[in-house]
């Protein structure tokens, strides 16, 4: 086989192995947020059990969160790992129950991702700042 022949026989070769790296690297991604979230959730509900019993009101609360550098690295984290996980796993469910494997796919879950990341960076942010 001449060696134009044998680069266009090896091509689909080549994209099917990008296409299964990339899917491995969503399979890692998807169960590392889901570790951190496991661990976030937990921070989050001891938090909530704590407030609850401690009879805290929203105010009381939010006083603790304001300008809480620890508390806004927390939340980041958490909102990061929603962002990661949430969208690969509506990918999947695309894939399996809608039949949509286009790329128009990946290109709407990114949409999604950042969209999730933006408005809990919002979200976080202004229980760390407060009122504007």
């Amino acid at each position: 086989m001449s060696g134009a022949a044998q680069d266009y026989a090896a091509a689909p070769l080549a994209r099917s192995n990008a296409g299964a790296r990339f899917e491995t690297w969503l399979w890692i991604a998807q169960r590392a947020s889901a570790a951190l979230l496991a661990l976030c959730v937990l921070v989050h509900l001891i938090t909530i059990i704590y407030a609850v019993r401690h009879g805290l009101s929203g105010e009381a609360i939010l006083a603790r969160t304001r300008g809480n550098g620890a508390g806004l690295a927390f939340y980041m984290l958490y909102v990061l790992a929603i962002a990661v996980h949430a969208p690969i796993g509506l990918r999947s469910l695309c894939q399996e129950w809608l039949g949509w494997r286009s790329g128009s796919l990946n290109w709407f879950i990114a949409a999604l991702a950042l969209a999730l990341f933006a408005f809990g960076l919002r979200a976080g942010w202004a229980v760390f700042a407060g009122p504007v």
